[in-house]
């Protein structure tokens, strides 16, 4: 709104909260303040006449977790292929899913397929004695660090849906990720490095794209920055051919100036102030992020504990290495993508396909896990390990399997939780959650926790509600922590 013979050019609309501020001088702007600091849902504030969305800040409570590795699976691993012993599934195979076991949905039918049989053979691991598959020995051997989830389910039974869900909080495009929620939450502790890190398979991105880890309505200073393996993780670090530092600084104050001109007093979370957020960041980051992504100083011993030494597993090994170090320099969130845009997708050929993605990815996940614990990190680390959905119990075609939201399993390990232990159970062949079942709502609400957070208080104002990750759902699983 302005007023006739206003310099300030046409503004069609006026947001609430600026009506608030602008509207009998102010009050109504202090009395929503005074509102929302009474329900606990004012963010920590910021320094005085400080613009910076990423500076440090407290969670609701004190928590073990100050950083989080994601490690997921894209294209859904087999659960009862992996981390969930069916005893039943053996004596089974072969035969007709039972008919007490009711109907279910697959991809485009209702499937009455032959049981398969678990692929690889399971066998007690560590003192808990979870059984898990020989086709992840490394990560067997960590199995007392590791609280094992085996009862977890979804909405949906495609891939980007699902990608969606357990990134999200919701099956539709368009909502701020996991990580963006934490560099929302929390900020960073190293303001020369993003919040939030992202590194997609090389060889592919996960079905779904970029939403999976963009900011949806939340400021776009909070969506995740890519990084990529390799000798060049993050693009176009290094300034133009015959740029000095000097000059690189003058450029962008210039920019920045420039751009703070347009930006009105209580538009800090709109996209020029991201812009301007991003060009500072981008600039301190050509300064200090090649000592991070330097991972050639690495001594041997732990060059090989990550699988650099050998071709199946130096690629990902080298981005969980990337994790370790992101998380030591004090990124918060980092997410690591195993699997191109098929991945773990084994409607055919399950044994090649998981024997693939097992050699290239076990080694280097216990790898990460033992680093870190060497290192004094895992206290401080919480690493999540899982896909979109699992398996199903039957066949697909020969040698396949189905998508299965109904039941499948994760893991978390670090940062607050009580490693070995298994929670939850599938049903006798794995095809649906059935005892302490845990929803993607209830598995974010715990992490949410195990990082400080209220997850019913986390909150960002949109569309006239308090939106947050959980929507108004989500049950915190008490029984992971520590």
């Amino acid at each position: 709104m302005n007023c006739p013979g206003s310099d300030s050019p046409p503004n069609p609309s006026i947001w609430r909260r600026d009506f608030l501020r602008s509207a009998g001088a102010g009050f109504g702007m202090l009395a929503l303040q005074a509102m929302m600091d009474k329900e606990g849902l004012l963010a920590s504030p910021a320094k005085p006449g400080v613009m910076n969305p990423l500076a440090p800040r407290g969670p609701h409570f004190d928590a073990k977790a100050r950083n989080v590795i994601f490690l997921f699976m894209s294209g859904g691993p087999s659960h009862v292929d992996l981390f969930d012993y069916k005893p039943d599934l053996i004596k089974l195979a072969g035969k007709p899913i039972p008919e007490s076991f009711g109907e279910f949905q697959t991809r485009r039918k209702v499937a009455r397929n032959n049981l398969l049989g678990p692929l690889r053979e399971f066998h007690p691991r560590g003192q808990s004695g979870a059984e898990v598959s020989d086709w992840l020995p490394n990560i067997a051997d960590c199995m007392d660090d590791i609280c094992l989830l085996r009862g977890c389910y979804g909405d949906s039974v495609t891939h980007p849906e699902s990608v969606y869900l357990m990134n999200t909080g919701s099956i539709l495009m368009g909502r701020p990720s996991l990580g963006s929620w934490a560099a929302y939450g929390l900020g960073s502790e190293n303001q020369n490095m993003p919040a939030f890190v992202v590194m997609p398979d090389p060889k592919g991105w996960v079905k779904g794209g970029a939403p999976a880890w963009g900011n949806g309505y939340l400021p776009a200073t909070y969506q995740g920055t890519i990084l990529r393996g390799g000798k060049a993780p993050i693009l176009n670090l290094n300034n133009p051919k015959g740029v000095s530092n000097r000059q690189q600084r003058d450029t962008v104050s210039l920019i920045n100036r420039l751009n703070r001109r347009n930006l009105r007093p209580g538009e800090e979370d709109s996209p020029l102030a991201a812009r301007i957020s991003a060009y500072e960041l981008a600039f301190r980051m050509q300064s200090h992020a090649h000592q991070v992504v330097d991972v050639a100083k690495e001594s041997p011993a732990t060059r090989k504990l990550y699988g650099l030494d050998n071709p199946t597993t130096s690629d990902f090994g080298t981005r969980c290495l990337l994790a370790r170090r992101m998380v030591e320099s004090g990124v918060r969130f980092v997410q690591l993508y195993c699997g191109n845009t098929n991945g773990w997708d084994g409607h055919s050929g399950m044994d090649a396909n998981h024997s693939s993605h097992c050699a290239q990815s076990d080694l280097p996940v216990a790898g990460l896990l033992r680093d870190l614990k060497s290192r004094g990190m895992l206290d401080s680390t919480l690493v999540i390990w899982g896909g979109e959905f699992g398996r199903m119990p039957m066949s697909e075609g020969k040698d396949g399997r189905d998508h299965n939201p109904h039941g499948f399993s994760m893991w978390m390990a670090g940062g607050g939780v009580k490693g070995g232990q298994v929670l939850g159970a599938t049903d006798p062949v794995g095809l649906r959650a059935e005892t302490d079942k845990m929803h993607a709502h209830d598995i974010h609400a715990t992490i949410l926790h195990l990082m400080g957070f209220d997850h019913t208080k986390l909150t960002y104002h949109h569309n006239g509600r308090e939106d947050r990750l959980t929507d108004v759902f989500g049950n915190v699983i008490t029984k992971v922590f520590s």
